[in-house]
């Protein structure tokens, strides 16, 4: 092995760290130059592998390629991954991967667990079928990641903690950096923006989203296609939840009654402000009035 660097450690958890919801159970890097075997050599049975025979692991992994190009194959796919590329494993998934032998290539890796990447890691964010991203390079990913792997050398008391917050974080940014990439530095990002400050702007009636698109020279189903894609929210829904947010403000830290808040925020009545308020909200208006007094 003639890799310029090549740096891992595998924990082992406390029942406290698996108690906090998510949990390291490995991290490293490494720099495998072209023509270098792969992988590495000295990692434990069950996390080492042959190309011949892939590996299935019992955690979730994520790797970021940030240099040099290579393949990924599982049962669903094969991908060619190049640099910027992020791959993600999933516990039970048969795979493989490796840097082409030509480019060799760098990576960042974190195997985890726990109960918070259940929901992390579904369909709706990141897929078995399709499971790699490309980000590009991205300055602030490689520096979580060398967060990570400087407390998982020192292994201070709490580092379980604090890697499992930077985890949470670093994949908050490869999930936001991907669903922006395709609006980054362009017209519809600008147009977006412009709804976004109206919708803000104007949180005491119902608005018209066919005529604020109109008004932005776009086409409404399109608008509300890329706004959804954009925010999360469909504009409509986008609009109401400010609304909704601005009510509970008032309820909080004003004297004005239900009714008259309902009102301020130009809802069609008590009863549906009552009825929408307490379906968006998960609360009625009443209770949040009442804790307000307590």
């Amino acid at each position: 092995m003639t890799s310029h660097s090549v740096f891992f450690k595998y924990l082992t958890p406390s029942s406290d760290d698996l108690d906090w919801g998510l949990y390291l159970n490995v991290a490293g890097f490494a720099h495998i130059a072209p023509n270098d075997s792969y992988p590495p050599t000295g990692h434990p049975s069950g996390y080492s592998f042959n190309w011949n025979n892939g590996r299935v692991l019992h955690e979730f992994q994520i790797l970021y390629i940030t240099d040099g190009s290579g393949i990924l194959e599982t049962k669903t796919g094969r991908w060619q991954i190049h640099s910027g590329s992020v791959l993600f494993i999933f516990p039970g998934m048969w795979h493989r991967y490796r840097p082409n032998i030509k480019t060799g290539w760098k990576e960042y890796y974190i195997g985890f667990h726990g109960n918070f990447t259940q929901s992390i890691f579904s369909e709706k964010f990141i897929s078995r079928q399709k499971p790699i991203l490309y980000i590009g390079f991205q300055d602030l990913v490689v520096k979580q990641f060398n967060e990570i792997i400087e407390n998982i050398k020192e292994e201070k008391p709490g580092y379980q903690q604090v890697c499992s917050g930077i985890t949470l974080h670093l994949l908050g940014n490869i999930l936001s950096i991907n669903r922006n990439k395709d609006f980054s530095g362009k017209e519809i990002e600008k147009k977006i923006r412009r709804a976004c400050i109206y919708m803000r702007d104007n949180l005491h009636s119902e608005i018209h989203i066919e005529e604020l698109a109109n008004e932005l020279n776009i086409g409404y189903s399109h608008f509300r296609r890329v706004f959804k894609k954009y925010t999360g929210l469909s504009p409509a829904q986008y609009h109401l939840t400010l609304r909704l947010q601005k009510s509970k403000e008032l309820l909080i830290t004003t004297n004005l009654s239900i009714k008259q808040v309902a009102f301020e925020m130009g809802f069609q009545s008590n009863f549906y402000f009552t009825r929408i308020f307490t379906r968006k909200m998960g609360v009625n208006p009443s209770s949040v009035r009442k804790n307000s007094l307590d």
